[in-house]
């Protein structure tokens, strides 16, 4: 601890690096659901901790406040945790390393993500709960777990007692870009029968690594690779001209992550090896070129490791394997008709695994028309059912619509200007944003979404910028002291 000391504003990077020092990632929030727990307890404040470990801190106004609009202060408790394949940390037990780049411009974390999206916000929520000096309105702040595997906290949240009629969502990654609206989404896991057998021959290793990846919302638009869409196309179009079998593989890690890598294993009769060499090595030129701007970074490599006896696919788990890879769709879907820029409806298969006896594809789902959304997952079952198989729908949630009427964005708008001299642009989203949920549970609740500058959030690349957390920790502090004087 202490690597942040010297970082301002002082108590924001203290709680981000207690924070960063417990586990949180998706589906292992227990430990931070109880620190939060322990921090309303020991400040005096009422609080309230659900069974999924949803939390919800309650500070009363300032004096002479009493009669403002209560405001909500909300971000996501849990982050999505990856590692470098070289990276020796246990994730579900082990805090983050966090370093300062030398130019001492951002913060990030050694050999993992950073959990900037969405650990930021729960640190300002904490500063200001414990700062008797900020003059402010009634507070509830709201902490929500397993926010990145499908807002499932903010879905399961118990809103009967919340009182709020604004909701500063601070989830945003883009210093000076205010979110007023999001896609829908669903998680969609698509899976067919994986049958096994014993096959003996030349057994390799086949890699495809060195991907970008990204956020498979906000980053879909920039023509990344998906590791496990070409996975797929590897094996219809180079299985098409040399035969071989399909042992264990594995693509992604999140569903909602663009999947930077696949590996997989592969027998080969010992007649066919070296044409398996040849094939592998022309498609890994043609796929390297088709995407040699937005991933200089990507190889594909078949190592031999033996000539033995391995379990592999059947021909026909292999075929249903090769179908639902080639013919499910992937990426941008439809971009919004009124607005070109941006996307409307997209996917993308972020988990490729073989789960016991079946092959599982896991899909983010993403649109900003339900019935959109419901067509395409519509889609994605009926081709399911012809390739023998079946699909699971979770985590559903509603797209947040714009309201032109808001006075929070107007507000947030104009004390941007008045800090920074410059406005502030205001946008939706290709992204699940947690508004839409409390818009559902709160109707009538005025909210916006903004935070400090992140890049390659949900990578290992992932970093924070120091100077913006600043100005936007500035910015919720004059925000809240605004509309602590309107009654």
């Amino acid at each position: 601890m202490g690597v942040l000391k010297h970082l301002k504003p002082a108590r924001v990077f203290h709680y981000f690096e207690e924070i960063c020092g417990i586990p949180h990632g998706s589906g292992n929030t227990r430990q931070i659901s109880d620190y939060l727990v322990s921090f309303a307890a020991a400040h005096g404040l009422k609080y309230r901790q659900e069974p999924c470990g949803n939390v919800v801190i309650w500070k009363p106004a300032s004096a002479g406040c009493e009669q403002a609009a209560p405001v909500m202060l909300q971000g996501h408790m849990d982050m999505v945790a990856v590692k470098t394949p070289d990276c020796g940390l246990d994730l579900e037990k082990d805090g983050l390393q966090l370093a300062v780049t030398e130019d001492g411009k951002w913060v990030y974390a050694r050999g993992t993500s950073l959990g900037g999206d969405d650990g930021i916000a729960v640190a300002y929520a904490l500063v200001i709960l414990e700062d008797d000096t900020l003059r402010h309105p009634p507070l509830e702040a709201v902490f929500t777990v397993d926010e990145e595997i499908g807002l499932l906290g903010a879905a399961a949240l118990n809103a009967g007692d919340l009182k709020s009629r604004i909701l500063l969502n601070m989830d945003s990654e883009d210093d000076g870009i205010f979110l007023t609206s999001c896609a829908g989404g669903a998680t969609v896991e698509c899976l067919a029968a994986a049958p096994m057998e014993k096959k003996s021959g030349v057994v390799y290793s086949w890699m495809l690594d060195g991907l970008c990846g990204g956020h498979s919302g906000s980053d879909i638009h920039l023509g990344r690779a998906n590791a496990n869409v070409i996975f797929g196309r590897f094996l219809a179009q180079v299985g098409e001209k040399v035969p071989f079998s399909v042992g264990e593989f594995a693509g992604g890690e999140k569903d909602n992550a663009i999947a930077d890598r696949c590996r997989a294993l592969l027998v080969a009769a010992p007649e066919d090896a070296r044409k398996l060499e040849q094939e592998t090595e022309q498609f890994g030129h043609m796929i390297c070129a088709e995407y040699a701007g937005p991933e200089p970074g990507m190889r594909l490599t078949l190592n031999r490791e033996s000539q033995t006896e391995q379990m592999v696919l059947t021909e026909t788990g292999q075929k249903s394997l090769t179908v639902l890879l080639e013919h499910l769709p992937a990426g941008i879907q439809r971009m919004m008709p009124r607005m070109p820029q941006m996307v409307q409806t997209s996917l993308n298969l972020g988990v490729l695994r073989r789960k016991e006896e079946e092959i599982s594809l896991t899909y983010s789902v993403r649109s900003a028309s339900a019935a959109e959304k419901q067509w395409l997952i519509r889609r994605m079952r009926d081709l399911c059912e012809l390739a023998g198989g079946y699909c699971r729908v979770s985590g559903e949630y509603p797209a947040w619509e714009y309201r032109e009427d808001s006075h929070i964005q107007k507000l947030m708008a104009q004390t941007y200007e008045e800090l920074t001299g410059e406005p502030p642009v205001l946008t939706g989203i290709h992204a699940g944003v947690e508004c839409g949920i409390f818009s559902e549970k709160l109707p009538g609740i005025d909210c916006i979404s903004y935070g400090p500058q992140m890049r390659d959030i949900h990578t290992v690349r992932e970093r924070l910028e120091i100077a913006s957390v600043e100005k936007n920790y500035e910015l919720t502090r004059k925000v809240l002291e605004k509309l602590a004087l309107r009654q």
